[in-house]
């Protein structure tokens, strides 16, 4: 459609015009490139942000079964306190006035206080513990709660692209199974004592609040018990468009990646700073060690041992191709024993770092080494002094 064409629509054809950005979803799992699993980078960055993946079904349904289960529990008590305090304001119903009196709204506030503390701690605690366990521990951030106003503006595409979406469709199926157990429960559990509620006319209050009250904690139970189950699926579905909702293209990979990593001038720096220490350390150690394990060309292995002060052959210095040349190197230039041992030499290279112990299960073949230099050095000895 050309300027001229559009200049002939009617003037109400512009205003039903809506932007199609409207109807983009940045975080949508769907949308094309996104096929890279986050890296633990990005999954850090969104829980310092408060995204993390959990289910609210699963911290309401326990908390409902639980503070169920409380009340059950503590029933006969929470009856007692009622009894006292109705029996309470009875005795005195003509000697306080409720618009004078301030004592009987202290009375009521501390009656209420000893019905109503144990469910709710037992609620709180609940809550608490249930969303610790699906975050993975303790969380604090205040970046869900800070002002956005760049979202002050309704994106109307998006509610009707997630009311039908994967998610959208789990919901709704999720809301219609609730309804359908509810419904099912409360039938079953009316059904089966429907002679005894029936008769209830005929029956004394106590016996009439204990019915209706049995039937209603029972059926809260039951309730809670399937939507528990319910609500475990709902956290793994959630889980799993958690990850579909935040996968990276390579685009977002590649950027994160250079992100990470420093300028490469600056990393040459540092690994010839590195280099370099290395080097004055083996210049430093090398020429202390009694013995250089080889292989012959491709490792060399610096061992030390003192036996009035380590617990048992140390690695001074080791290195391989032209690190390993530079040892054997100091070492001959210091006079220091070179003992070709190829299986040896590989083992300590891969098992220890220098400064640490051989390990016990090498000290039978380190001995062996030790025994062959110090053999040879007081061969040398005794023939210089002869």
């Amino acid at each position: 459609m050309n300027i001229e064409q559009e200049k002939l629509l009617p003037t109400s054809s512009f205003l039903l015009h809506i932007d199609l950005q409207w109807f983009a979803d940045e975080n949508d799992p769907d949308a094309p490139g996104k096929t890279i699993e986050a890296t633990e980078t990005k999954l850090r960055k969104l829980r310092e942000e408060g995204q993390v993946a959990k289910s609210q079904e699963l911290t309401g349904a326990i908390g409902l079964f639980l503070v169920a289960l409380t009340i059950l529990i503590l029933a006969p008590s929470i009856l007692r306190t009622c009894m006292e305090m109705i029996r309470f304001f009875f005795m005195r119903a003509v000697e306080l006035d409720p618009t004078k009196d301030g004592i009987i709204a202290g009375v009521f506030l501390r009656y209420f206080a000893r019905i109503i503390w144990p469910i709710l701690l037992i609620a709180v605690i609940s809550a608490i513990v249930t969303n610790l366990a699906q975050i993975g521990g303790w969380l604090f951030s205040t970046k869900p709660i800070t002002p956005d106003f760049s979202k002050a503006l309704p994106k109307f595409g998006q509610y009707f692209k997630k009311i039908f979406s994967v998610e959208g469709l789990f919901n709704l199926g999720k809301s219609l199974a609730k309804i359908v157990i509810i419904g099912a429960v409360a039938y079953g559990f009316i059904r089966a004592d429907i002679n005894k509620l029936l008769n209830l006319q005929k029956a004394d209050p106590y016996t009439g609040l204990t019915l209706v009250a049995g039937i209603a904690i029972k059926m809260i139970l039951v309730v809670a018990a399937v939507l528990i189950v319910i609500s475990i699926a709902d956290f793994f579905f959630q889980r799993h468009r958690f990850r579909e909702r935040h996968k990276m293209t390579p685009r977002e990979l590649k950027e994160e990646l250079k992100q990470q990593q420093s300028d490469p001038m600056i990393q040459s720096r540092i690994r010839s700073r590195f280099r370099d220490l290395l080097r004055q350390n083996i210049a430093v150690a090398v020429p202390q060690a009694d013995v250089v394990v080889t292989n012959p060309t491709h490792f060399a292995i610096a061992l030390r041992y003192d036996a009035g002060t380590m617990d048992g052959p140390m690695v001074v210095a080791k290195g391989a191709d032209e690190m390993s040349a530079r040892i054997r190197s100091i070492a001959q230039e210091n006079g220091v024993p070179l003992v070709e041992n190829k299986p040896l030499a590989r083992a300590l290279y891969a098992e220890t770092n220098v400064g640490e112990i051989v390990p016990y299960l090498h000290w039978n073949a380190v001995a062996l080494v030790l025994k062959q230099v110090w053999t040879l050095n007081e061969n040398r000895r005794r023939k210089m002094a002869a």
